[in-house]
């Protein structure tokens, strides 16, 4: 369940106040002061109704967001954009097989179960539909191609399969839905929740409201937009009167789908799945315990979708830094936890904001455009940004964060209890659970949240965090309270927990003299810093040298920004991190090389090779840079 309220930090200098045995008697203090009972409130207050971005129930979430900040006395406020949304006008599906069997027209409807405590909004929930799905009608013999992903059309040709003019039928479960729509360029896809990944494996498995699996009318709503932000304002936030892309040079990019797509469910996706024949697919492409024998030959339908405007509303919130006041560091439990902590007399070095983000579903729009809005002030006084976009959803412990961060996550999670078993900490069962130190943390190049505009056109160094990863009705109607409270997260300890750890890191960013980063994960440019512990000595005499040393820690992760971006990808600028190019959620390491490589494979040019060591070359700069602004010296 996605409830988008998120964290980031900045700096400014001033004389210390507190003392680093008060702040640590306040930390203590945050920790003490869990509590699972407002969390489950503040959930089932903002899941009560549908709120898809711009509509009427969404104004009145960020509304309540914002009136619960003022109540723990943080200033707060909306910042609005008007930017580019789609929503379903009409929409249909429809299979024919061979005679003499008659058309099936599906209804496309989630069924309400008996005792749904949201059956009473049940006409405000948004027809199931793709965000930016290309509008039109479509039809043509449809092709099962797996996962949808590259390689699985690689298979299909091997096997004679020819995939022009056809409708793909696609399974959620390996890579984003827009790469899925991506791959299947040729006339439209349809893509469905199989039982094998999201309803247990089928046979007598039940699934919800009995157990926590897709119902078999459950559908993945979501955005197959590859971009981030709102299409019209590449680049530049959507305010107002603001220059725009009309709807011809919108449909002119790489990134907007080219074909009509749709989500649809495991029982629709069945009944199409029976109508087709051909070659029998390979074992690891086959369903459930009682799927029928998937093959990958014919049968049509028929999509169709609108595009309309609206405006989206983030809420902001700020503490304000006592030392540090100018620069910023960007959730409502922890909000009020920290609001008591200010009542005791806790002040911040720098300041805190707090953001809910509006539109993450549509392509982390609310996120991006407030980012292109505040760009410069972003780069030049954000220390980090703390990301949860799911906070619970099962057992287990996940991170990923840019790795100056690291030793800073591990240290917050050594103060939590873990919540599913008390006698170990989170990072004892954390350790238990990882092959090894070094896949414990994952790495943000990945475009799936709200991370992305802070660390990929920014280069803020960041964390994202949540407990459980991957749950079966993501996305779907049954995405709500009621599985949380039964599956997810049943007495809220595992939020609780978030929470804490989540506070934890805001709170040694926002407190610690020197800015708590370790660059050893990157290089050993602090080696001398980690050996000589006698710069401790300068928090009392030299508040200057403190700045100095924050602003070089800081600036670091701004050095792997190259201001042309990556070839092919301008907005994504982070040579070491970025989003795979068939995979929007998965992140890849050094992604103008990776890119190159697969290029010059593709077209085996003397030309496209040379690439390859350009792009090596850039990366070789942007580090040089990074060692640069690390030592504080001119060359």
């Amino acid at each position: 369940m996605k409830t988008a309220t998120i964290t980031f930090i900045a700096i400014a200098t001033s004389l210390s106040i507190f003392s680093s045995a008060s702040k640590t008697s306040y930390h203590n203090l945050f920790i003490s002061t869990s509590d699972n009972a407002s969390i489950s409130q503040h959930l089932f207050t903002l899941t009560r109704r549908p709120h898809v971005a711009g509509s009427q129930a969404n104004a009145e979430a960020a509304a309540y967001v914002l009136s619960t900040l003022d109540s723990y006395d943080i200033p707060s406020h909306i910042a609005s954009y008007d930017v580019l949304l789609t929503y379903p006008v009409l929409r249909s599906l429809t299979l024919t097989r061979p005679p003499p069997d008659s058309p099936t027209t599906f209804d496309l409807r989630q069924e309400i179960y008996n005792g749904d405590l949201y059956a009473d909004v049940a006409d405000e929930v948004l027809p199931t539909f793709h965000a930016y799905a290309k509008s039109g009608t479509v039809s043509g013999p449809a092709v099962y191609v797996n996962y949808g992903r590259v390689e699985d059309y690689a298979i299909l040709k091997g096997m004679g399969v020819n995939v022009s003019g056809t409708v793909a039928l696609a399974r959620y479960g390996q890579i984003f839905r827009g790469n899925i729509v991506e791959n299947a360029y040729d006339a439209g896809v349809v893509i469905y929740t199989d039982r094998k990944d999201y309803g247990g494996g089928g046979g007598g498995v039940k699934w919800f409201p009995d157990e926590k699996w897709m119902p078999p009318s459950g559908v993945q709503v979501g955005s197959v937009f590859r971009g981030t932000g709102d299409p019209t304002t590449p680049g530049w936030p959507s305010t107002g009167t603001c220059e725009r892309l009309s709807d011809d040079e919108v449909e002119q990019r790489d990134d907007v789908p080219h074909i009509p797509s749709l989500p649809i469910s495991w029982a629709d996706g069945d009944a199409i799945m029976r109508s087709i024949g051909g070659l029998v697919a390979k074992d690891d492409w086959q369903g459930g315990i009682d799927a029928p024998v998937y093959r990958v030959g014919p049968g049509p339908g028929i999509i169709e979708l609108s595009y309309t405007h609206c405006t989206i509303e983030n809420v902001i919130g700020i503490i304000e830094g006592a030392e540090e006041p100018d620069r910023f560091s960007l959730g409502m439990k922890v909000a009020q936890r920290l609001g008591k902590l200010q009542k005791r007399g806790w002040k911040p070095r720098r300041t805190i904001v707090f953001c809910n983000w509006d539109a993450e579903e549509y392509g982390l729009i609310g996120s991006t455009e407030w980012v292109e809005e505040n760009r410069e002030m972003i780069a030049s006084r954000v220390v980090a940004y703390l990301n949860v976009d799911i906070a619970a959803q099962a057992a287990g412990f996940h991170a990923s964060a840019t790795p100056q961060l690291d030793e800073l996550l591990k240290q917050a999670t050594q103060q939590v209890q873990d919540p599913d078993n008390s006698s170990q900490t989170i990072y004892e069962a954390w350790v238990g659970s990882s092959k090894s130190n070094e896949s414990m943390i994952g790495r943000l190049g990945g475009g799936g949240s709200d991370y992305a505009a802070f660390v990929q056109h920014i280069g803020v160094p960041s964390v994202d965090m949540s407990f459980g990863k991957g749950y079966p009705v993501y996305h779907s109607m049954y995405d709500d309270f009621t599985w949380m409270k039964k599956f997810g997260d049943p007495m809220f300890h595992r939020h609780v927990a978030a929470a804490s750890v989540w506070g934890l890191v805001a709170l040694k960013l926002a407190d610690e003299e020197l800015l708590p980063f370790n660059y050893l994960s990157y290089s050993h440019e602090l080696q001398a810093l980690e050996e000589n512990k006698g710069w401790e000595s300068i928090w009392k005499k030299d508040p200057q040298k403190v700045r100095e040393w924050n602003d070089r820690l800081m600036m670091a992760e701004r050095a792997f920004i190259d201001q042309d971006g990556l070839s092919g990808r301008p907005w994504s600028k982070h040579m070491i991190y970025a989003p795979s190019k068939h995979n929007n959620y998965g992140s890849k390491s050094f992604p103008g090389v990776d890119d190159a490589i697969e290029k010059a494979t593709s077209l085996n040019t003397a030309e496209s090779w040379r690439l390859i060591q350009h792009e090596v070359w850039r990366v070789s700069r942007a580090v040089t840079h990074v060692s640069l602004v690390l030592n504080g010296k001119f060359t």
